[in-house]
């Protein structure tokens, strides 16, 4: 399961995203159930109230002058209940207005839940077919 924001790359209404997992569910043979918190409700998202505090407490008074310098505060970051940050830099590019056909859009395995279809939903990997 994965918890999104509506906001960003990842929002309830990117078709690229549902694309991409598609794509791993495809891969992986997982379904993938996704959850976005309503538009302005990702204050409310756990994982920003435990973590986020504790990363801006570990680099508080300090310059943020480089990414290794960034990437070093943040990976430093615990919590008093034991729970450790990790951080990742990709140093690739990636390519920007890449679309989603209608026809690709309408090809995904997705099924939106009774509750909040617009935000809630799972993607099903493709059945693969064996001769």
């Amino acid at each position: 399961m994965i918890e999104a924001d509506s906001g960003g790359s990842n929002g309830a209404r990117s078709r690229r995203d549902k694309k991409r997992l598609q794509d791993f569910a495809n891969e992986s043979g997982l379904e993938i159930r996704v959850c976005h918190y309503p538009p302005g409700s990702s204050k409310w998202n756990p994982i920003e109230h435990r973590l986020f505090s504790q990363i801006t407490a570990t680099w508080a008074g300090h310059v943020l002058s480089t990414l290794l310098t960034l990437l070093g505060f943040i990976r430093r970051t615990t919590t008093e209940t034991g729970l450790k940050v990790t951080a990742t830099h990709f140093d690739r590019n990636y390519e920007t207005g890449l679309k989603v056909s209608k026809a690709e859009f309408e090809a995904l395995q997705l099924t939106r839940d009774s509750v909040c279809p617009q935000w809630n939903y799972t993607i099903h990997p493709r059945p693969t077919i064996t001769e």
